[in-house]
This record gives C-alpha cells, structure tokens and sequence, in this order.
C-alpha cells in the first residue's frame, strides 16, 4: 500500500516546496496560522499538509507548533546554501512522470518507443534537466575533480560530452588553470553550460560545439574526455561505437572518465544504482544501468586499456577510469 500510494509522497512534497513551506518555518512561522499567512494559503490547508509531512518525516511537530528535521533544514530551506528544491524542476516534470504511466507497455516491448523517448534531438528535458538538477550534481562534479588530481590523471584539453549544467568540466578548470575544456552538447543545453562557466569564472577557457554526441566531431588531442551520466542512456552496441570515436579523440594515454550509477554483479544492489535501470526503461528504448564488468567488457571492445572503477562516496553513482 505504502508503495501504490507513493504518489502521494511525491505531491506532498512537491507541493510543500512550491509553496515556500520549509522556507517560511525556517523563518519562525511556525504554526498554521503564522505559516499560513506567510504563505497566503489556507490554515487548514497548511495544517493538513505539515501534518502529512510529519507523518513522512520531513517536519517535526510539538503542540501546534512545526520545525523543520535537520535534513529538511539543511536541503529544503531556500535560503541553506544546500538547497536542492530545484530539483522538482525536472524530477516532477509532466514528461519524467508520465513515462512512468505505460510503463507495462515498455516491460513488454524491452523499453520505451522511439517517439516517447527523451533521446529525441534537442528534446526540451535536457534543458530542464540542466537548470534544474545542478544542485544535487555539484558535490559529483567537485568530488570527480579530486579525484582526477588525487589519482595525477592530466586534465589540461578536455571534452566534456553532453556536458547539460557544464558542472563537471567547469569543476576540473577551476582545479586546473592550464585546463581548457571543450563541452558539447545540444546548443540550448548549451547555453545553461556557458551560463555555468561564466559564473566560475572560466568562460576563456571554455568553447562549445554543439551537435549530437553520437554524430557529430569530436576533433582530437584530448588528454580527458567527460561522459557524465550520458552512457546509461543507450545499449551496448551504441556505447561500443562512441567509445570507439572517444578513444580515437584521446592523446596517446588519454582518458576515458566515466560516470554513472553502477550496480554490484547482482544488479539488486547497492539500492540506489541499481533501482536506476527502471529509470531507464521508463524513458528509453534500450538504456539500463550497467555493471562495472559491463562496462569494461564495452571499454575493451572499443580499444581501451586498463579499466577501473572509484566509488565516488557518499554519493551512490561511481567513477570509471579507462586508459
């Protein structure tokens, strides 16, 4: 029941976040009265609505007054610098949501059809994708740049392929002032990148090439090329053939970064990768999340060497380095 009815947690909170909840109690309005005033909503509406948040842990209650959890604090509060209410832009989207509603369809097909898929060119998402999942993918990108400069992998012409909010290669130039990153991309999406690079400060040393990853010229002589979150989205053969254009893009030694959810052999665990493959089957014909020896077997068939793979802790996606 918890899990039919889980929609409900969803609206709830979804809602919450449109309407500022969090924001205004973090303010001090902490009954429904204060908080619906603050908010110019209804009391029993707000009242109905703080409570169902209790019920689900999100805010905490003594007598008529709410507090916000510590978690709620932290990530739903507008004015914490953690703040992730942006994403709701994309994970509560009409499109994201309702490719979930055949989703019986696409068990008996093997995914979702070519014309309701989000690989569609220049498929509006991406830029929703861009602006509004930066807050939750800003703590990957940094923790990727570590750990590029931890392991001394050389980072100065890099190719950051569907670079979306442009979070992972502005993240290397701010590491590396010698690096020059080249982000490609479709060219709206690109636009939230540059928008990205320019706010750290590294718009000189950062170029566009818009176009489809799949199609288009990468150029050559990248010692670093970024795949981000972009590989889950196709099947094998298709990764086979980008890697093949990639490795022939690298320098000599050159790298292949690679990240993305990566579930153990068993594919039922760790919890989070692994429930990422029904993500994929909601939203594309052939993308799943792949295993890290799934990922090598593709890397070696494409001509790569020396494969391994860096959970990048606390978060639940994994780092892939391939030489």
């Amino acid at each position: 029941m918890e899990t039919l009815s889980a929609y409900q947690r969803t609206a709830a909170l979804a809602a919450a976040i449109e309407l500022d909840l969090f924001t205004a109690i973090a303010e001090g309005h902490s009954t429904p009265t204060a908080i619906a005033a603050r908010l110019h909503a209804a009391e029993r509406g707000v009242r109905i609505l703080c409570d169902y948040l209790v019920v689900i842990g999100h805010l905490r209650r003594r007598g008529d007054a709410y507090r916000l959890t510590e978690d709620s604090s932290a990530f739903l509060d507008l004015k914490s610098p953690h703040c992730i209410n942006a994403v709701t832009g994309f994970l509560c989207a009409p499109f994201v949501m309702d490719s979930f509603r055949g989703l019986a369809e696409n068990v008996r097909r093997g995914g979702a059809s070519e014309q309701g898929s989000a690989l569609s060119p220049e498929h509006p998402i991406w830029v929703k994708f861009a602006r509004s999942m930066a807050p939750l993918l800003e703590v990957p990108a940094r923790l990727t740049a570590e750990l590029l400069k931890k392991e001394r992998i050389p980072s100065r012409s890099i190719l950051d392929i569907a670079a979306g909010h442009g979070l992972f290669g502005v993240a290397l130039a701010r590491l590396n002032p010698d690096a020059r990153v080249a982000a490609m991309d479709w060219p709206r999406v690109l636009d939230v990148a540059l928008e990205t690079a320019k706010s750290a400060g590294v718009e000189e040393r950062y170029r566009l090439i818009p176009g489809n990853a799949l199609e288009a010229d990468f150029g050559a002589g990248y010692d670093l090329i970024l795949l981000a979150n972009f590989l889950h989205h196709f099947d094998p053969a298709a990764i086979v053939a980008l890697l093949m254009k990639i490795r022939r893009a690298l320098i000599p030694g050159g790298r292949a970064v690679i990240l993305e959810f990566v579930p153990n052999e068993d594919r039922v665990t760790p919890a989070r990768a692994a429930a990422f493959s029904i993500v994929m089957l909601a939203s594309t014909p052939a993308g799943q999340a792949y295993t890290h020896s799934e990922y090598r077997d593709m890397l070696r068939k494409a001509g790569f060497q020396k494969t391994t793979l860096h959970p990048l802790l606390p978060t639940p996606e994994s780092v892939i380095l391939a030489e």
